[in-house]
């Protein structure tokens, strides 16, 4: 059955909502000017960078992180490295980058890649002989991209804009795909996952960070564009992520907790309506969480 004009409809008014919602966090990381120091991880800020408030350490899809938890994404040794923007912008829930085994020499593309910071540290552990692709629909967030590629000197970057549905690289042309909490972002993750293991060579790896349902969400809480740009309305039932990966093509699949969700983190990042959305979770016996997700894609022959 194809997809309905309701459907696509649906889709595309989500897309604008997550468009808006991280250039505005870029737009907020450029202007704000904050020095080095005050994003390192002995000295961050446990606001959250939904509000375009204060120093951007927390993370839209971390949904009120306290300092601990933010400071625990990232080492102090990758952090101290990187622009400081590239950390203000980081809105992930996760470090793929640290779980991913990536090897020199290898390609490997970011999908939602926002400030870079995860293009950035992938570039770092391929070397000069690898190349890490970011793609990204969001104009602020690319330019503010390129900014850090530039400050970081990373002559093995490439940031491409487009969307995760819809990656602009060919076939077969990279060895493992990272992503960090921006395919719950998807209205169509179906479409998502199979993109990714078209772009991947065979043999190539799947593993990203993401916010996972284990349970079921109301139904009211799906068609909220509020608690969907928050990273909670978009979140896959943890049986339905390994359903289409598996159906996408990919074998080996896996999820690891990361985090558990509580009603008070998700009122932080969306309100009442939140913290009702968790509530309601919790009462039916599931809960919200970010994962580590990994599969591959068969090897040929």
């Amino acid at each position: 059955m194809g997809i309905t004009a309701s459907d696509q409809a649906e889709g595309d008014r989500v897309r604008e909502a997550v468009r808006e919602r991280y250039a505005s966090a870029a737009n907020a990381v450029t202007s704000r000017g904050v020095a080095a120091e005050s994003v390192l991880p002995t000295t961050v800020a446990g606001t959250s960078c939904c509000d375009g408030a204060a120093a951007c350490t927390d993370s839209c899809c971390s949904p009120g992180a306290p300092a601990d938890v933010s400071r625990a994404l990232y080492s102090i040794d990758e952090v101290s490295a990187l622009p400081p923007d590239a950390v203000l912008a980081s809105l992930g829930c996760g470090n793929p980058t640290a779980l991913a085994e990536l090897k020199p020499g290898e390609v490997v593309l970011d999908l939602g890649s926002g400030g870079g910071i995860d293009v950035l540290l992938s570039a770092r552990r391929v070397g000069p002989t690898g190349l890490a692709y970011g793609v990204d629909m969001t104009d602020e967030m690319l330019e503010l991209a390129a900014r850090n590629a530039a400050q970081a000197q990373a002559t093995n970057v490439k940031f491409l804009k487009g969307t995760i549905e819809e990656v602009p690289l060919p076939a077969a042309s990279v060895d493992v795909v990272i992503s960090n909490c921006v395919i719950n972002l998807s209205a169509d993750k179906g479409r998502v996952l199979r993109e990714a293991f078209r772009v991947l060579r065979p043999g190539g790896r799947f593993a990203v960070s993401d916010v996972v349902v284990q349970g079921e969400l109301p139904e009211d809480v799906r068609r909220s564009t509020e608690l969907w740009v928050g990273c909670l309305a978009g979140a896959l039932e943890e049986d339905t992520y390994r359903s289409l990966l598996a159906g996408a093509g990919f074998e080996g699949v896996g999820l690891e907790v990361t985090r558990d969700y509580t009603a008070e983190d998700a009122g932080q990042v969306a309100g009442a309506a939140g913290e009702r959305a968790l509530t309601a979770v919790h009462e039916g016996g599931g809960r919200v969480v970010s994962a580590f997700v990994r599969a591959r894609k068969p090897a040929a022959g």
